[in-house]
């Protein structure tokens, strides 16, 4: 009986433990939602997007629901309802648990074609039994928590008979390229990094041949043939790419993996992390971009910033004749009037009392320049007010209150409010506000009786005058490359440290609604003169390379030591490039060049194991939401520590030492020390004269 119950144990271990292997628990934050998200108001809604992995399947998969309701809230008389694919799946009334799971299956129709799961929140929420009373009440708000997650059934054969060219890239998380890159490899690295990103929100790992990490099965492989590993090169099957012809190729396999995980467990409704041995199959996928030769790897390459074919590939490998970027900046995509569907806007047929909100967001790099001042117009209908209502559409800019205008019995909506450059930042959110009150005494009846609409593709925004200063700041990076050719030049002796920084400053010049920026690669060795004058130049260099030289107008020389000072104190410098060969760090500075052309310099300095992490801090921080209109130089650590500085002439943060005497740089550097020793003398010498004098006095007086 004993051996009876010990075999039935074992077969439920087994089955559990196969089980975990054929899930996989995806958390609401792992997908972009970091914070848990409220839903306010009587009558709210939010809508979250997820993009299913080919290696999954709907059928069998699960999401598990988690909400925090107001405790302020009659819960009988409260409503949650949960909308698939725009389809209701889920209804119910709030359950008096502070936190409440709710589990639903999926189903294959929940899925969209382009594998998209759109799932839906809509509340009804009560506080009183007067329904009047409820309308601005603040506590009238549910949360979806940001541990909410999704269960995902594995494909039994792994997936890979639904991984294509055209889906490929939402899985990969890392890029492989040769250990002495050429700058066709750069720029391979550079477009690939960019496509990733646009893919997903999390990490991009950049890797040199050799050095993969043997967990990372799932990445892009660039270099043309001739550069590729043996091992490597026998994956391409089939398919041989000739003198002059580009190949991007989809190698898929599966092998047997023996590891110890670390995943999240739901025990008694929460997220735990939990440790176990793993035997499973995994999918090994490597697309390679490739070519017979530099001219068809060129190809190649030029294909990875081309959405439209890479979106159309449905097989496993493209070869590729012809490549290139028509596209052609017109007038029409200098983008200086842009409209609220082109950032991503909706036309939604909102209805009820109290408050309806729709959200929009902006970035400054939308437009082709940096805005000074940005007319935001609204074009909408929405139901003629009866006497005695009250109505008002307001529009809010990154949480503050920028317009109000009254509605009236028309039903037209037509307002704009134009806001200056103080008022919007690098990256915008804007939201719209019907506001809707019905006569005293008509509210029980009016729930039905408004609408609003806000028509996207004719509200719009619209930059009325270009941001002039005579000097340029990371306020209008990238967008101040938009304009003209930018060239890329990287010094030849740290170029393989430059790959993920390339990556994500390419990513940055493309980060718009029409992306067409296709930036020129050069090394820094022979680079003309005239080239610096006549195009955009963004360029990262060793501290010790003669081009920097070249950069007249740039806020800092490095043909000469430096230190930089905090503003407000100059008594602690922040970074000392005397230093710099010891701690690895990364300084950015953005300028006009000589003929007014944007120009943008990063260094790395320190140990040249760390210089990759230099260089990709730096440009990922020039890139954040700056709090300064003004800064043009940054520096970053490789702990991501980042200090912003405003240099120019008349700047005190900024001191070249080697300008200075020896007998001045001692000084500097030892004269606290000098005085404190002055004032212990003068306090002995007066210590030892009124010794003297107290004994003059007792001898006189004995």
């Amino acid at each position: 009986m004993n051996k009876f119950f010990t075999l039935l144990a074992l077969v439920f271990l087994l089955s559990k433990a196969s089980l975990a292997q054929t899930q996989t628990i995806a958390s609401f934050a792992s997908f972009g939602y970091e914070e848990d998200e409220a839903i306010y108001g009587m009558s709210g809604a939010y809508s979250f997007y997820f993009k299913i992995p080919p290696q999954n399947q709907i059928v069998g998969s699960k999401l598990v629901l988690r909400f925090e309701p107001s405790q302020a809230l009659i819960k009988e008389n409260s409503f949650i309802n949960v909308i698939i694919n725009d389809k209701p799946v889920y209804s119910s009334r709030l359950s008096k648990d502070s936190i409440q799971t709710l589990v639903l299956n999926l189903k294959k129709e929940d899925l969209s074609p382009g594998r998209f799961l759109k799932i839906q929140v809509k509340t009804l929420l009560t506080i009183t039994d007067d329904i009047c009373k409820d309308l601005d009440n603040p506590a009238m708000w549910l949360k979806v928590k940001n541990d909410s997650y999704l269960v995902l059934v594995k494909d039994p054969k792994g997936g890979v008979d639904n991984v294509n060219i055209s889906n490929c890239f939402d899985t990969k998380r890392a890029i492989v390229y040769p250990a002495d890159p050429s700058l066709n490899d750069l720029k391979a690295v550079a477009w690939a990094y960019a496509r990733l990103k646009k893919a997903t929100n999390k990490p991009i790992f950049v890797f040199e041949q050799g050095k993969v990490p043997d967990s990372v099965k799932n990445y892009i492989m660039v270099g043309n043939m001739g550069s590729l590993p043996e091992d490597k090169k026998s994956l391409i099957k089939d398919v041989s790419p000739q003198s002059g012809e580009g190949l991007l190729y989809l190698s898929k396999s599966m092998s047997a993996v023996i590891d110890t995980i670390t995943e999240k467990v739901n025990q008694r409704g929460k997220l735990v992390d939990v440790k176990r041995v793993s035997s499973e199959t995994v999918a090994n996928e490597i697309l390679f971009v490739t070519g017979g030769d530099e001219e068809g790897y060129l190809k190649a390459v030029t294909t990875l910033g081309n959405v439209n074919i890479l979106n159309s590939s449905f097989g496993n490998y493209l070869i590729i004749n012809h490549a290139e970027n028509t596209f052609i900046k017109t007038i029409d995509e200098n983008r200086s009037k842009i409209t609220l569907k082109q950032v991503g806007g909706a036309s939604d047929f909102l209805s009820g009392i109290g408050s309806l909100k729709n959200a929009y967001t902006f970035k400054n790099s939308d437009f082709s320049f940096t805005p000074k001042e940005v007319e935001i117009r609204f074009i909408g209908n929405y139901s003629g007010l009866n006497p005695g209502d009250r109505g008002y559409f307001n529009i809010y800019l990154n949480g503050l209150l920028i317009s109000s205008e009254k509605l009236d019995a028309s039903g037209k909506l037509n307002t704009s409010v134009t806001i200056n450059r103080y008022q919007h930042h690098k990256y915008n959110r804007l939201e719209s506000e019907f506001r809707f009150f019905p006569a005293n005494g008509q509210c029980k009846n009016s729930f039905i009786n408004f609408f609003g609409e806000v028509d996207v593709e004719k509200s719009y925004l619209e930059s009325k005058n270009p941001f002039i200063s005579s000097a340029l700041s990371f306020y209008q990076y990238p967008e101040a490359f938009n304009l003209g050719t930018t060239k890329i030049v990287v010094s030849k002796s740290i170029a393989k440290y430059t790959a993920g920084a390339l990556g994500e400053i390419v990513y940055e010049l493309n980060n718009n609604i029409n992306p067409n920026n296709f930036p020129e690669f050069a090394y820094s060795e022979g680079f003309p003169d005239g080239d610096l004058k006549k195009n955009n130049i963004i360029a990262l260099l060793a501290k010790d390379d003669p081009m920097l030289g070249k950069f007249a107008s740039a806020p800092i020389h490095f043909d000469q030591k430096f230190t930089l000072y905090n503003a407000d104190n100059r008594s602690t410098p922040v970074y000392s490039v005397a230093q710099s060969d010891s701690v690895s760090s990364g300084l950015a500075q953005i300028f006009y060049g000589t003929s007014n052309n944007a120009t943008l310099v990063l260094v790395a300095t320190g140990p040249d194991a760390h210089k990759s992490d230099a260089f990709l801090n730096v440009s990922k921080s020039i890139t954040e939401q700056l709090s300064t209109l003004s800064s043009n130089v940054c520096v970053t650590d490789v702990n991501s520590n980042k200090y912003l500085f405003n240099i120019n002439k008349s700047s005190d943060n900024l001191e070249y030492t080697e300008t200075k005497s020896q007998l001045t740089q001692f000084w500097d550097k030892y004269n606290l020390y000098i005085l404190l020793g002055i004032l212990l003398l003068i306090l002995l010498s007066f210590l030892y004269v009124r010794s003297r004098v107290q004994r003059s006095q007792e001898l006189y007086n004995d």
